[in-house]
C-alpha cells in the first residue's frame, strides 16, 4: 500500500475507563492524516495520545500495548522535535468530554516498513503529555486502547 493507504482504529476503555472512539489514518504526499473523534474523555482536558509498538489491548489497563513506537530510538517529545514515530498531538476535549481533532503526521506510514503503524495500537491517557518525561511524556494511566488495521 502506497499513496492513498488508509487504516483506522476503534477505541475501546480500558478497565474503569468509559472512554471510546475511532481514528482513521490517510497517506498522502508522505504524510498521514489523522482524524479522530473520543468521547468519554474528562470535560475541558488534553489527554496524551500515542502509538504504541503492540498492537494488543487484551488487558485490562492497556499495558499489553508496550512502549511508545520508537523505531529509530529518538527521544519523546512534541512534533516540531526529535521524537518517537508514536508520538502525536495530545487530544482536547470539549465542555462535553469529547475530542474531534485533524492533524498531520510526519514520519510513520500506513504502508510496509520500519515506521508502518499497521498492526499497531493507539492509546489514550488520563493526563496531559508534558512532551519532556522519557520515554512516555508523564501523562498517566492509559484509558482507551485501539488496533490499527490497514484497509
Amino acid at each position: 500500500m502506497g499513496k492513498g493507504a488508509m487504516a483506522a482504529a476503534s477505541l475501546g476503555p480500558t478497565q474503569g475507563s468509559a472512554v471510546t472512539g475511532l481514528v482513521m489514518f490517510h497517506e498522502m504526499d508522505g504524510h498521514l492524516m489523522v482524524h479522530a473523534k473520543v468521547s468519554g474523555l474528562k470535560p475541558n482536558a488534553e489527554h496524551g495520545f500515542h502509538i504504541h509498538e503492540k498492537g494488543d489491548c487484551a488487558s485490562t489497563d492497556g499495558t499489553s500495548a508496550g512502549g511508545h513506537f520508537n523505531p529509530d530510538g529518538k527521544p519523546h517529545g512534541p512534533q516540531d522535535g526529535p521524537r518517537h514515530v508514536g508520538d502525536m498531538p495530545a487530544l482536547k476535549s470539549d465542555s462535553k468530554g469529547v475530542a474531534d481533532q485533524k492533524f498531520m503526521l510526519h514520519g510513520p506510514t500506513i504502508a510496509a516498513g520500519p515506521a508502518s503503524i499497521n498492526g499497531r495500537s493507539l492509546i489514550v491517557h488520563i493526563g496531559p503529555d508534558d512532551y519532556k518525561t522519557q520515554p512516555t511524556g508523564n501523562s498517566g494511566a492509559r484509558i482507551a486502547c485501539g488496533v490499527i488495521a490497514a484497509h
